[in-house]
């Protein structure tokens, strides 16, 4: 075997993150083909180059899931080029989960890139089909789970605890909801979130269930329904997910999706919108009340320099807002329940020193009964490995045993509109 899970969490990953440089380059498109577009962006060789390719589930105009991968690219460049390192990177973007992914990952490594890395859960399959051909080189699957356990050497895994930024996120819902009920605008019974999801399964799961969590804490008589669109990134169908959860009289829109369509439709429609990947108040100012994001650039970063000096990467990295992994958008405080950037200091700093797990089993229940015990189960609703147990010390532990997650309780208060699987 390549290697053993181990408790991500109870141990400290050192390593330097690096302070901002400058760096330049030129970018020209290179290839156009069914897969999309390559660009080649080669900046100025300050001492060691190295060449990296991304293949990209779509392209930074969807100012969110990718867009913020292109931030993560930026930060990385200014943060190596102070240690003398520059990065010749190629992009394919807009590839399909399907056999084209495997071109993709192809074309890059017979582009001469050192490094691969795969941004959407639905490649890894065609990942792992080219990483045997090419063992030279270091393949990288986010929010992925199965690289970290295969038998090769060169394939890894790498996710953040988004889970915590989605807490903090359901806090500043909460504390708007009960504002509005404090002020007659709304019934308690009518604070209801709605939220667009993309596949029923773990990652999404566990995602909204934080936020559900970190809403109720604020606001007690929240419900929440989700509507699933079985896509990643079809701003269409975010649109009308949310729009549907809108007619079923929920007044808060939130979403585990890539686009800003749902919160223009809160916006057209007058109610609230939290978002993921990117700021999105600048197409609903009056909707959007903050987001949260994974910064790629402290795995980038790491990842990169590892590779530059020799080094091995962890096989499944994973780190959280202690590590700056996990990120808050600006919170919007033109419409913000009075007090709330005080109040997300405050948590947030409780969710940093442990003071504050996201997970505490007394703050949920299934089916009416406290959960005291539950096997953690991966994205594909198997066991992990050891067939780990994850509750323990009053809390679901998230992420310890592989970066990726395997929440997939349904709590009550959580209503599924339908059911989407990839």
């Amino acid at each position: 075997m390549k290697k053993f899970l181990a408790l991500l969490l109870s141990l400290a990953m050192i390593f330097a993150m690096v302070a901002c440089g400058d760096t330049s380059g030129n970018t020209q498109d290179t290839t156009t083909n069914n897969q999309g577009t390559t660009d080649d962006s080669s900046g100025e060789n300050t001492g060691t180059t190295i060449k990296v390719g991304m293949v990209c589930i779509g392209d930074e105009n969807d100012q969110g899931y990718t867009y913020n991968f292109m931030r993560g690219v930026e930060a990385t460049n200014e943060a190596l080029a102070e240690k003398g390192i520059t990065v010749d990177w190629s992009f394919i973007y807009n590839v399909t989960e399907d056999s084209s992914c495997e071109d993709a990952n192809i074309e890059l490594a017979e582009a001469g890139c050192q490094i691969i890395i795969n941004n959407s859960y639905g490649f890894e399959p065609y990942m792992l089909r080219v990483a045997p051909d090419y063992p030279e080189i270091t393949f990288i699957a986010c929010t992925n789970q199965a690289s970290a356990v295969d038998e090769l050497e060169n394939t890894h895994n790498a996710f953040a605890n988004i889970y915590e930024g989605r807490y903090l996120a359901g806090v500043v819902a909460g504390m708007k909801l009960q504002e509005l009920i404090d002020n007659g605008e709304i019934t308690a019974d009518e604070a209801k979130i709605g939220y667009v999801g993309a596949f029923s399964f773990a990652e999404v799961i566990s995602g909204f269930t934080a936020y559900y969590l970190g809403a109720k804490s604020e606001c007690p008589s929240v419900t929440m329904d989700v509507n699933f669109v079985a896509s990643w990134s079809d701003a269409t169908e975010e649109a009308n997910a949310a729009q549907a959860l809108i007619d079923r009289g929920c007044v808060m829109i939130s979403q585990h999706s890539d686009n800003t369509t749902p919160a223009t439709t809160a916006q057209t429609n007058g109610v609230y919108h939290t978002g993921y990947n990117n700021d999105m108040i600048s197409v609903a100012p009056d909707a959007s009340l903050i987001g949260t994001r994974i910064d790629w650039s402290v795995y980038f970063t790491y990842a990169i320099e590892t590779i530059v000096n020799g080094g091995t990467l962890e096989p499944d990295w994973c780190q959280g807002m202690n590590e700056d992994a996990v990120v808050m958008t600006p919170l919007n405080e033109d419409i913000a329940a009075p007090g709330t950037a005080e109040r997300l200091a405050e948590v947030e700093d409780a969710i940093r020193n442990g003071e504050l797990q996201v997970f505490d089993t007394s703050t949920f229940t299934v089916g009416g009964e406290e959960v005291t015990s539950c096997l953690a189960i991966d994205t594909d609703g198997d066991f992990v490995a050891d067939s780990e147990e994850a509750v323990f010390d009053g809390a679901f532990h998230e992420s310890l045993f592989q970066s990726a997650p395997y929440f997939t309780l349904q709590i009550d208060g959580i209503t599924w509109v339908n059911e989407a699987y990839g």
